[in-house]
């Protein structure tokens, strides 16, 4: 046996990044599992972070430079240096500020702890343009917590689901998703007697958990959220001296659900009035330790931003805010009397641009919408975005109608995919830059926030297999061929590191018992007869004075969504336990386990088509269709049919997984710029196809 030691890092499968502990023997990972250290991990670890040794291990990946050497596209690429290719990109870049100004270069990633690296990189270039993935993930959400509270979103808030005692789930799949820490938590609180309720229009594993299960028409969470807010109120079950102490604008909410009764929703959702009823004095009783989930996957259509508003709404009326068993205000390192990180970007002179979508007409709420980033790369309005990095990010597999985003990003001068994975996006652009794999680099310092803030480091195990490099070194590189190497002087990650702790009383070496740093003892909880909000009131407002500012509704009336045409379903898409969005169906353990998705259609409605449970059909949109196995099913609303995301994959060199299954994308055609008109969520599930057996 040769020396064995081991690594405290974060799993890189999926955006969840679980604290792991790597097993590494002679430079080689014998082992992963999830850190012992932490109380909600157990050592545990999902399937994707098990497949780890095999993504590590597997040559399908990006291993070198690659410069296209044809068409975009077309699939030819030509081997490069390091040199050579951050030579090219540079060259490109220059001669675009040169007509443009820096402020046409833009880059987005998946967001999470490490994103001061690339907002700085953008800051040192002179560009404004960081977006991130939150339109085709939970924007709304952010939006409508933002328009409640003040924050910049749903991550200002943590949920105590261990010691709640009432969990409801808008479509909110947690047990196949999968957070490991969180479901651990959710069932400690099972099983200690809490209630689960879940709404959605299809029947997952998180239904077989619940108490009471909701399988709603497509699109209608609102409306038993609008009939919820009219019972509580009606019957005043909600906490009377926290509404009145800490918020603003209840008597025109009274006002404002007046007509909505459980008698109207469930003419619209199909849940009987009295279930609806019973689940408002269900709630009341639990309360405050009750937790209404402010939603991921209903974040699909255009009414999510207000259905989302909605859910916040009724955690406030619980009085669940800075409680155990509710919404606790996410702690970061001042609230524990520690100095924060110092950002990489402190010393670099702020942009004067404004980001690209602060100045477009017709703007969703806030910033930094990906959506918008399109428009201006198609438009040139307000003014023209011509360079375009992705990093760990692949809009063409995650936005809607992938050709139509072709000829968008067609109007670039540079499109560069930075990324662990052949993507693809990174198929299409002019550059690809392989980064070192989640085992094989290390990343800045992050902070993560919640009740107990602290510092959680990604330490490299083993030395990376091919010609990667990680994501600090890249984005220094090309710094430095942009002669902005003033901003990027570090020549190591611990270069790096000591920057980011100096003055906060932690050094690297406290990193390397558990690889996080805790920066609090116990949970902080502040005294809520001293809550401020960042508000313009300092409360929470349900009439939003921001809102109003930027010309919207606090409260917006119900419209019932488009039901389908005859022979027509709502087409609705999610997440499985065993694969990561499109990253992962390639992994040689996981294609094993689910190696093509498959098409779930009511049974009755599969009747009269004449289809039978595994059958082959035909799904068809706008000219476009493709074939895929029927899974015939009772637990699916008879308006929607259901496909797991991510497969369908077009690149050649992904021979797993290459054109198994089908793109839930390709049939979303003319929907780039369909969104959330206030949120600015991109409006997936307003996608209609044909089902006809094959």
């Amino acid at each position: 046996m040769g020396k064995v030691s081991s690594v405290y890092s974060m799993c890189g499968m999926c955006a969840v990044r679980c604290p792991i502990r790597v097993e590494v023997e002679d430079g080689v990972v014998r082992w992963i599992e999830g850190n012992p250290h932490e109380p909600g991990l157990r050592g545990s670890i999902c399937a994707k972070g098990s497949a780890g040794v095999a993504f590590e291990y597997d040559s399908e990946r990006p291993q070198y430079p690659m410069i296209r050497d044809g068409e975009r596209g077309s699939g030819t690429w030509k081997k490069a240096t390091w040199d050579e290719a951050l030579d090219y990109i540079a060259e490109k870049l220059k001669d675009v500020i040169k007509k443009y100004g820096s402020k046409a270069i833009a880059l987005s990633d998946r967001s999470g702890p490490f994103t001061d690296l690339t907002t700085s990189f953008l800051k040192a270039l002179g560009s404004p343009n960081y977006f991130n993935h939150d339109d085709t993930c939970a924007k709304n959400v952010d939006m409508a917590c933002r328009s409640l509270f003040g924050f910049k979103g749903r991550g200002d808030f943590s949920y105590d689901f261990t010691n709640t005692k009432h969990i409801i789930l808008y479509a909110r799949n947690v047990f196949e998703s999968l957070q490991v820490k969180e479901v651990n938590n959710i069932l400690d609180a099972l099983d200690k007697g809490a209630k689960l309720t879940y709404m959605d229009c299809r029947a997952t594993v998180t239904a077989s958990k619940a108490d009471r299960f909701f399988m709603i028409r497509p699109g209608t969470t609102y409306a038993i959220n609008l009939a919820l807010i009219n019972v509580i109120l009606k019957e005043r079950l909600y906490d009377i001296d926290f509404v009145n102490r800490m918020t603003t604008g209840l008597t025109e909410l009274e006002s404002f659900v007046a007509p909505y009764t459980p008698e109207w929703a469930e003419k619209e959702s199909g849940i009987p009035a009295q279930e609806i009823i019973n689940l408002a004095r269900d709630v009341s009783n639990d309360k405050p330790k009750v937790i209404f989930h402010p939603g991921w996957m209903l974040s699909r259509h255009t009414n999510s931003f207000y259905d989302s508003r909605a859910i916040y709404i009724l955690n406030v009326l619980m009085g669940n805010i800075e409680t155990k068993g509710g919404l606790i205000v996410a702690k970061g390192p001042a609230d524990a009397g520690r100095k924060p990180l110092n950002s990489l970007g402190a010393k670099i002179p702020d942009v004067k641009d404004k980001i690209v979508d602060a100045e477009m007409k017709d703007k969703p709420f806030g910033t930094g919408h990906v959506v918008n980033l399109y428009k201006a790369i198609k438009t040139g309005e307000p003014y023209s975005i011509k360079a375009y990095f992705a990093y760990r990010y692949d809009p063409i597999a995650s936005l809607p109608d992938p050709e139509a985003q072709k000829k968008v990003l067609n109007n670039l001068d540079l499109l560069v995919s930075i990324d662990v994975n052949y993507s693809q996006t990174g198929w299409y652009s002019d550059v690809i830059l392989p980064e070192s794999t989640y085992l094989e680099r290390s990343n800045i310092i992050g902070t993560v926030k919640g009740s107990k803030p602290s510092f959680v480091m990604r330490r490299q195990a083993i030395a990376p297999r091919f010609d990667s490099k990680p994501a600090w070194e890249i984005f220094t590189l090309i710094a430095e061929k942009m002669g902005a190497s003033q901003y990027f002087p570090y020549k190591s990650i611990e270069d790096i590191w000591n920057y980011q702790l100096e003055g906060t009383g932690v050094k690297i070496e406290d990193f390397n018992a558990r690889g996080s740093v805790s920066l609090a003892k116990d949970p902080i909880l502040k005294d809520r007869n001293e809550l401020k909000f960042k508000t313009p009131s300092g409360k929470i407002e349900f009439v939003s004075q921001e809102l109003i500012k930027s010309g919207f509704e606090s409260f917006k009336q119900y419209e019932a969504p488009l039901k389908p045409e005859k022979g027509k379903f709502r087409l609705i898409f999610g997440r499985s336990a065993v694969h990561t969005h499109a990253q992962s169906q390639n992994n040689i353990y996981l294609n094993e386990i689910m190696p093509e998705n498959v098409l779930w259609i009511n049974e009755k409605e599969a009747k009269d088509l004449g289809i039978n449970d595994g059958d082959i059909v035909e799904v068809s949109s706008d000219g476009f269709s493709g074939t895929i196995k029927a899974k015939v099913t009772p637990y699916i609303h008879p308006e929607a049919v259901f496909m797991v995301h991510g497969f369908g994959n077009e690149i050649p060199l992904k021979t797993r997984s290459y054109k198994k299954g089908l793109s839930d994308n390709k049939f979303q055609i003319g929907l780039l710029e369909k969104t959330d008109p206030v949120g600015g969520g991109v409006a997936f599930n307003e996608c209609f196809v044909s089902i006809k057996k094959g």
